[in-house]
């Protein structure tokens, strides 16, 4: 058999290559069941790639692998971003949930409830809960799109995680307690020039940020907004009914949804194409949309 060349490459074996990707996905998997929060699991998962290439260029030249819908947005960069930061979602405990969902697919209780405890990766009727992701990038706010406003917020990344619920009332109050069909409500990230990570999260007519209750009334109301943002958590707990949220889990929550149990779909593309009606107003419409250090939800 004739000597390679310089100019040649090899090839891997099938058995290899096959040898590569098995320890690549036990690696994923011991990331994945470390802890709740592996930090860099998007980074992971790029590195892992690499691997994989580096070993088999052949499946790699020539084009990059399909990338996902997140990805073909935003660039890998701000991908990888958007998966590290997906909160784990806690839910406060009550006899039943309603999970965050595609409202193209599911608008009612029936598709998004879930009576399961502990660890939920699914609605009753299959459906995996669904995060709409918002990109505002102010870290040069003279390239920003027109509509951009980073008032207050030059030099920052916000990655806002939108989440879609049927309906939504007071915990307790049936519906008397604020009723409406349809409900969306938010985590934001703020990611400063120094790599600082906050987070807040949507309530009512305005923002929370570790705790909510009796002292967030006045900001629930839109009376007397505030900011809300702190230490980003990398959790968000939902309240029962009304998703009202907070930035860390709360004594007694009953559920939870790993971030990476969260399918992430660009809301960009949503927002441009949807002809859907709501009896709130959708994220695309509210004014933190372009400007995201907003104090109204």
């Amino acid at each position: 058999m004739a000597a390679r060349g310089p100019g040649c490459r090899g090839q891997a074996t099938v058995e290899y290559v096959g040898a590569l990707l098995l320890v690549a996905a036990l690696l994923l998997a011991l990331i994945a069941f470390a802890g709740l929060r592996p930090p860099g699991l998007g980074l992971a998962r790029t590195v892992l790639n690499a691997l994989v290439c580096a070993v088999d260029r052949d499946s790699c030249d020539g084009a990059a692998p399909p990338a996902s819908a997140i990805e073909a947005t935003y660039g890998a960069e701000i991908a990888a971003l958007l998966a590290d930061h997906v909160p784990d979602v806690f839910f406060e405990r009550d006899d039943f949930v309603s999970l965050p969902v595609d409202f193209r697919r599911c608008r009612e209780r029936s598709c998004a409830d879930t009576i399961r405890g502990g660890p939920v990766h699914a609605t009753q009727t299959g459906l995996r809960p669904v995060a709409f992701t918002h990109v505002v990038d102010c870290r040069d706010p003279g390239s920003a799109m027109d509509t951009t406003d980073c008032t207050g917020g030059e030099g920052n990344l916000y990655l806002q995680y939108w989440l879609y619920y049927p309906e939504s009332l007071t915990h307790g109050l049936g519906r008397l307690g604020g009723f409406h069909e349809d409900d969306w409500e938010s985590l934001q990230v703020r990611i400063g020039p120094d790599g600082e990570v906050a987070a807040r999260a949507s309530s009512h007519h305005g923002y929370n940020g570790s705790s909510g209750g009796l002292g967030s009334v006045a900001s629930d109301t839109g009376l007397r907004p505030r900011s809300a943002w702190e230490p980003w958590s990398g959790a968000l707990h939902v309240a029962a009914g009304s998703h009202a949220g907070t930035t860390t889990p709360a004594i007694g929550d009953s559920r939870g949804i790993h971030g990476d149990d969260i399918l992430l779909v660009p809301a960009e593309p949503v927002a441009a194409t949807s002809r859907d009606r709501f009896a709130v107003v959708p994220p695309w419409r509210k004014e933190v949309w372009n400007h995201p250090e907003a104090m109204g939800t």
